[in-house]
């Protein structure tokens, strides 16, 4: 061999011992020297930053090489934002995961696409901490207390933004029941909008998670502040029996068929995620580390005394609905749009 046969040999020698190490990474050997951030899709003090938060404090040691994981809160547009950022932004290599709101993987089909920039199809879905049922309510000042009111009384609701759930819910109301509820969007979280409640500058929520309203506002349960009027969901809550369900008041098979689309939100009740394209190793980790955390007696028992309801949903199933729901026929589809809008 000659001096140049030698020094390329030793050059490609040297390139490959550098490259290697990195290469053959282990999961365990990634996350032992790597901090987790988990982006929460919301301000501090509502329903969804709970769960963030829980999740955070429990995940890590189900993941190899037990990282730290960090919440950091990302609110707009209810967590369109940090969809959009997760999307085409996020670090892909597994040290970003987050949660968003459960309307989030259906906004490129009902909501509004110019907003939603990303396939909700390529995101890694971990899972969902809890299938939601969620609730219309109405601040007891108002005098609202029943459902059949609002055909004749309008409820102000406060929302955050396009891609949460009072956004949907709003105008499918309107537009297959026929009733009056008007939205004021622009607040960061829930927390907001109950302070705005209290102030009087809206007099209710609609697509208020029913497992939100009994951790985050419990005393209003108990004094009578507020009165549930309706669930929103495919399936009443076994806690909410005597609460009408919208799936109950469609009359045609036309509206049952639209409701059923749009209620198919509540298995993503509380959805974590993990941005498209990160190493394949490090995604089934993560969501092997979801699946341990969410059965974890740990987890279960601070949940429990944070009074945070657990009834998940795992990635295959959510995978799954996904893929139905963007299969839906297009007539259904531009007319649910056409309601949402």
């Amino acid at each position: 061999m000659n001096f140049r046969q030698a020094l390329v040999a030793l050059t490609s020698a040297l390139m490959l011992s550098l490259t290697a190490p990195a290469n053959a990474q282990s999961v365990e050997e990634f996350y032992s020297g790597t901090d987790i951030t988990l982006y929460i899709g919301y301000s501090v003090g509502g329903g969804y930053d709970l769960y963030g938060r829980l999740v955070a404090r429990h995940i890590g040691r189900h993941i190899p090489g037990n990282p730290t994981v960090v919440p950091v809160n990302m609110e707009g547009a209810g967590s369109l934002r940090l969809a959009n950022w997760m999307y085409s932004a996020a670090p892909k290599d597994g040290s970003a995961i987050g949660t968003v709101n459960q309307g989030v993987p259906f906004m490129p089909l009902l909501g509004q696409r110019d907003f939603a920039e990303y396939d909700p199809t390529e995101f890694f879905w971990l899972g969902s901490a809890n299938e939601e049922v969620t609730v219309c309510v109405a601040m007891d000042h108002t005098g609202i207390t029943q459902f059949d009111q609002l055909y004749d009384e309008e409820l102000i609701i406060g929302g955050t933004g396009p891609g949460a759930d009072e956004y949907f819910l709003h105008g499918l109301l309107r537009g297959v029941l026929d009733v009056r509820i008007r939205s004021i969007t622009g607040y960061p979280g829930g927390n907001e909008i109950n302070a705005a409640m209290e102030r009087g500058e809206v007099d209710g929520r609609c697509g208020w998670s029913w497992a939100s309203v009994k951790v985050t506002r419990p005393d209003w349960l108990e004094n009578g502040t507020i009165n549930v009027l309706l669930q929103l969901g495919l399936n009443k809550h076994p806690e909410l029996p005597d609460i009408p369900l919208i799936m109950d008041l469609a009359d045609s098979e036309r509206d049952q068929q639209l409701l059923r689309l749009v209620m198919a939100t509540g298995p993503f009740g509380r959805p974590f995620l993990a941005p498209p394209g990160i190493p394949a190793d490090r995604a089934s980790a993560l969501e092997a580390a979801f699946n341990a955390t969410i059965v974890d007696p740990e987890f279960l028992a601070e949940a429990n005394t944070l009074r945070a309801e657990v009834r998940p949903v795992l990635s295959p199933e959510l995978r799954q609905i996904l893929a139905d729901v963007y299969m839906t026929a297009p007539d259904t589809v531009e007319r649910a749009r056409e309601m949402l809008r």
